[in-house]
């Protein structure tokens, strides 16, 4: 038995999520560190915990010997840096989305992560649990046959009293709205089912809270597979949901509205042949329970680190998503369509945050 991966977590915000999900998994993790400048509020999260040290002095942390896994989940304008930091320090990294601001620092991280033979993992929870792992187990049995389209639906309220928080909805904190810091997970999913994007066309728009970045979107997607797919995106629903819809040659996949966990929801998968729907349901009955959320994207993230890769999240991924994230940026602004994938030529390479 391997000893548990020694964890420090930057960032006592969303932290206290990724929190839970190591303590899902004590036998392979330990949290020994929770490091903020707010030390109240570091403290409050550990909650008398007397294994947790916690920290105000980032280098500190980066130093110490006893760390294996740092742990950033600090407002977006502070990835590149402190990833870079990590990476260089000899540590395995997570980081949270959006996990850095351009083309040009993902590809900067890939080359670090190459140097440091550690492992970079951008956070994509929502890959996790049973619901998706039984749509995987559907694609992975050949039952899907050909992809014809998909839409997403990311329709989640935030009012006024969302954006007190100063760095919140601004193109310097933020680093960008409602494509960026809630799609990015949906977008993400429709990838990893559908494979990668050949292009893209959008519209953005600011029409529920004044703010500088976008909190509407249309999007409209052709996958390299030829099928297609749309994302429609709002701010300024009444509530919070997410909803997914797949349609293959084999079968129609249709997820809950869990705005949050969709992994994690009821999916239902009708076979478009009659014929094949008790297949179809024996794979997916088959399908056991398993790690969901945070805890299912660290339970892949130990077992890379450990040498048994595949499931895990990768610095490519996170790429394939700022990619995306440029394209929609670009045409939105632009007109036209954008071609994937996107290099160093690509006016946005260097960031898409207005100048």
């Amino acid at each position: 038995m391997t000893e548990p991966i020694r964890v420090a977590i930057i960032g006592a915000g969303i932290g206290a999520s990724h929190l839970k999900g190591y303590r899902a998994l004590p036998d392979r993790f330990i949290v020994s560190v929770l490091c903020d400048l707010d030390q109240e509020r570091a403290a409050k999260l550990a909650d008398g915990d007397p294994t947790i040290r916690i920290e105000t002095d980032l280098d500190r942390v980066l130093t110490d010997p006893d760390i294996d896994l740092i742990d950033i989940c600090l407002p977006p304008h502070l990835h590149f840096k402190v990833s870079m930091a990590a990476l260089q320090a000899g540590k395995h990294v997570v980081c949270e989305k959006p996990f850095v601001g351009s083309l040009h620092e993902a590809d900067l991280l890939a080359e670090a992560v190459k140097k440091s033979g550690r492992i970079l993992s951008p956070v994509f929870q929502y890959r996790f649990g049973r619901g998706f792992a039984q749509l995987r187990a559907l694609i992975d049995e050949g039952l899907e046959g050909k992809a014809y389209t998909a839409s997403i639906e990311t329709h989640w309220c935030r009012r006024a009293e969302y954006y007190d928080i100063p760095w919140r909805g601004t193109w310097k904190g933020e680093q960008g709205g409602a494509v960026l810091s809630h799609a990015i997970h949906n977008h993400d999913l429709l990838c990893y089912v559908m494979g990668d994007v050949r292009r893209l066309t959008a519209f953005t728009a600011t029409r529920v809270n004044p703010i500088e970045t976008e909190d509407c979107a249309s999007i409209v997607f052709e996958m390299d597979s030829g099928a297609l797919a749309t994302s429609s995106i709002t701010l300024g629903a009444a509530d919070d949901t997410s909803h997914f819809r797949f349609c293959f040659e084999g079968f129609t996949a249709e997820s809950g509205k869990a705005p949050y966990t969709p992994a994690e929801d009821q999916w239902h998968f009708l076979a478009r042949d009659p014929a094949r729907q008790a297949e179809i349901d024996a794979v997916v009955n088959a399908v056991p329970a398993v790690h969901s959320g945070f805890a299912g994207f660290f339970d892949a993230l130990a077992d890379a680190i450990s040498g048994r890769s595949g499931n895990e999240v990768t610095v490519a991924d996170g790429r394939r998503s700022l990619e995306m994230v440029t394209a929609i940026y670009h045409t939105a602004r632009t007109g036209g369509t954008a071609q994937l994938p996107l290099d160093h030529e690509h006016p946005l390479y260097n960031g898409w945050t207005p100048k």
